[in-house]
């Protein structure tokens, strides 16, 4: 059986108008760049998933958001981060081809979406009504193998400021996802750089924004150098995660670099 393949993009950080920025860079137009950079793939694709913080506090940049995606021709799996307002999001993102949380079937593969979001904070939780979403889609995966998507990190980051804004529950999320060995990955965004490490048979991943990325190990927050970037994915039927992070060539990401 063919692999099935997920391109992830994550943290766009859209507004209602597409030429205002954040820390001097256009988040619709390094966007527009990192789709461009990742078309062949997004062809190829079963289909597309976004991490969270779909927009920089602006409900209106869900509409963007929506313009752009819906050109693609592909399944777009969402979930909320700490920028989203979860109503709005859920409200305009409520018909095909996108989806707002709960899960997907994609062969022997099944990909689910849970909200890490706690209203007005940066940090995350998955709270009783997230535990319990994730806890029915677990159960009723079957033989499938399991992608557990969020958009807060759920392990430390080795970096003072950011590991204050992370998951507050991480001993709960994983003492569930223990209980389903059909668990093969955990993906999440939030944290604007890439990750890749192994716990117990389960990949942790975290991927780079299409916009700007946070610098690695920082004690205080920082902005890297590094251009915009996502991720590709290809689920094997045995329950392998076959991944790797491309990133745009700096010149090619054109408001790219923080001001």
């Amino acid at each position: 059986m063919d692999p099935v393949r997920i391109v992830q993009f994550t943290d766009t950080h859209l507004f209602g108008a597409a030429g205002d920025t954040l820390r001097g860079i256009a988040t619709l137009a390094t966007l527009q760049a990192t789709l461009a950079h990742a078309a062949a793939h997004i062809a190829n694709a079963h289909a597309l998933l976004v991490s969270g913080d779909l927009v920089q506090d602006d409900p209106a940049g869900y509409e963007p958001f929506r313009r752009v995606f819906s050109r693609l021709g592909k399944p777009v799996l969402t979930l909320p981060g700490n920028h989203d307002d979860t109503s709005a999001m859920r409200a305009a993102l409520s018909a095909s081809p996108f989806q707002y949380c709960g899960h997907r079937d994609f062969g022997l593969w099944r990909i689910v979406m849970v909200d890490s979001v706690i209203a007005g904070a940066a940090g995350g939780r998955v709270g009783a009504a997230a535990l319990q979403s994730l806890r029915d889609s677990l159960q009723g995966a079957g033989q499938r193998h399991v992608l557990v998507c969020l958009h807060h990190h759920p392990v430390p980051m080795r970096s003072r400021w950011l590991d204050t804004v992370g998951l507050e529950n991480p001993q709960e999320f994983f003492a569930l996802l223990d209980e389903h060995p059909q668990v093969r990955a955990v993906l999440w965004g939030h944290v604007h750089q890439a990750y890749d490490a192994q716990r117990r048979g389960m990949r942790l991943l975290s991927t780079p924004s299409t916009c700007a990325q946070f610098q690695p190990f920082a004690d205080d927050f920082a902005i890297d150098a590094k251009p915009p970037a996502y991720r590709i994915l290809e689920l094997t039927a045995d329950g392998a995660v076959n991944t790797e992070v491309l990133w745009l060539d700096p010149l090619s990401a054109g408001s790219s670099a923080p001001a």
